[in-house]
C-alpha cells in the first residue's frame, strides 16, 4: 500500500494535535513539529476542517484541536478525508488474470481488505500510545516468533 505525502502529512498533524492536549495549536507549530511544509501544512488542516476530524478558530487564540477524542479517530478516516475513499481497483478490473492465475484476482481482494481492515482498528489514540490493537500486532514480524 502506497500513501500520498498528503496522507501521511495529515495522519502527522493529527497525531501532533493529539499529542497536544486541550487547547488551540497553531498551524506553524504543527508545521514546525512534523517538519511540514507550511502553505502544505495549512492546506491539510483545512480539508480536515472540512471533513470533520478537527476544529479550528481564527484570531490570535486560534489555532486547530481535534473534532473527537484521539480514540474516536481511525487511521481510515484521516485518509478517506484526505485521499478519498478507499476502494478496490483491483477488484474491478476488466483484464482479471485468466487460467491458472484467476486466484490472483482474489489474493488482491484480501490485500485490500486486509489494509482497510487494520486502517480501521487503528486509532490516533493507539499510534500516540505505540501499542496497536491486538490482531493488528499480530501481523507484525515480532508477533510470529
Amino acid at each position: 500500500m502506497r500513501l500520498s505525502a498528503r496522507v501521511d502529512y495529515a495522519l502527522r498533524a493529527v497525531i501532533e494535535l493529539a499529542s497536544a492536549g486541550e487547547g488551540p495549536v497553531t498551524s506553524e507549530r504543527i508545521a514546525r513539529a512534523q517538519e511540514i511544509p507550511p502553505k502544505f501544512c495549512e492546506s491539510i488542516l483545512l480539508q480536515l476542517r472540512r471533513g470533520g476530524i478537527v476544529f479550528a478558530q481564527r484570531g490570535p487564540d486560534g489555532g486547530y484541536w481535534l473534532a473527537r477524542p484521539a480514540e474516536q479517530i481511525s487511521l481510515v478516516e484521516v485518509v478517506e478525508v484526505i485521499d478519498g475513499p478507499l476502494g478496490s481497483p483491483r477488484a474491478v478490473q476488466a483484464d482479471a488474470p485468466l487460467g491458472a492465475a484467476q486466484a490472483l484476482q482474489q489474493v488482491w481482494t484480501a490485500v485490500e481488505e486486509s489494509e482497510r481492515a487494520i486502517l480501521t482498528q487503528v486509532t490516533i489514540a493507539h499510534v500516540i500510545a505505540g501499542v496497536l490493537p491486538e490482531p493488528v500486532a499480530a501481523h507484525l514480524p515480532l508477533a510470529a516468533s
